[in-house]
């Protein structure tokens, strides 16, 4: 019975739901589209029509020139060579100047070097030697060089050098390079030619190991080689000596500072005979104290 009462109200309802009235839920007309901005800004084409007319020239290396006195550009390119690198300079160095402590007699030795002149062309001057301390000089030499820079790390030098010391006398022709190896190590070897003919090959090393800013330990070596046998200044061929050396040095300042260390030598061949027919040694170990200035 409820199941009939309930499905006859729903009978009785749909009438009313369809005839309820929808007019107002119109949707409202879509606004008028405005107008773009923009419209009608077409990109003309470019004109890439070539100029007639005779092309400018071509600038030169002084183009200032065109609106300056050529004769007042030219001081002025002098005078920034000159401050950019074109002056002269100078400096004298003393790298060595020691007392050698060792259980013969005890001496000295000295090796200096000093060169005035640009950063391309130099003229240089070197000295070296030894000597027992109360005794003769044993070994002296000057040599007056000109420099020339071939690169940022090496110069090419030729000149000549003379021996002062030992007796006899003697004066050489002298070509070589000099400069800054990879890993900051400073190489120089030179070939002598003497005026008698003797031809001697002299190569150095050195390198500076900074253990703080000021406090520098300098291992070095030398190697002489001789073509043939010299017995007047008893030098045999082949490589006649070596030196190494070792010297720890602190600088108060950067052009001055003092040091100690220890330097070794050794004769061989014919070149250690000759010294021992003279009653020296072949070898000699030394302690050294010395300064190295430069200004």
């Amino acid at each position: 019975m409820k199941r009939l009462i309930v499905a006859a109200l729903f009978a009785s309802a749909t009438p009313a739901f369809a005839q309820m009235d929808h007019s107002a839920h119109q949707m409202p007309p879509a606004p008028e589209a405005s107008a773009d901005p923009h419209a009608g800004h077409s990109m003309s084409a470019a004109d890439d029509t070539i100029p007639k007319g005779v092309a400018p020239p071509v600038p030169t290396d002084h183009a200032a020139e065109a609106f300056y006195d050529p004769a007042v550009m030219a001081r002025a390119r002098a005078a920034m060579i000159q401050e950019s690198g074109g002056m002269t300079f100078s400096q004298l160095m003393v790298d060595r100047l020691e007392y050698r402590a060792n259980k013969g007699a005890n001496g000295y030795a000295w090796e200096g070097e000093g060169w005035i002149g640009g950063d391309i062309n130099r003229f240089a001057f070197k000295t070296e030697g030894e000597g027992e301390v109360g005794g003769p000089l044993e070994s002296a030499e000057v040599q007056a060089l000109y420099s020339r820079a071939i690169d940022p790390w090496w110069n090419m030098v030729a000149g000549v050098r003379h021996d002062i010391r030992p007796e006899p006398q003697r004066s050489y022709a002298t070509i070589g390079i000099e400069g800054l190896a990879p890993y900051w190590f400073e190489v120089e070897g030179q070939a002598f030619v003497s005026t008698k003919g003797d031809v001697h090959l002299r190569i150095e090393g050195s390198y500076d190991q900074l253990i703080t800013q000021r406090l520098i330990l300098q291992p070095a070596a030398e190697v002489n080689i001789a073509a043939q046998d010299v017995p007047e200044l008893g030098i045999g061929s082949g490589i006649s000596n070596f030196e190494l050396g070792l010297r720890l040095r602190y600088e108060f300042a950067r052009e001055f500072a003092p040091y100690v260390g220890v330097h070794w030598e050794r004769k061989l061949g014919d070149t250690a005979r000759y010294a021992r027919a003279d009653g020296e040694s072949a070898s000699t170990a030394s302690l050294v104290m010395g300064i190295r200035f430069w200004f």
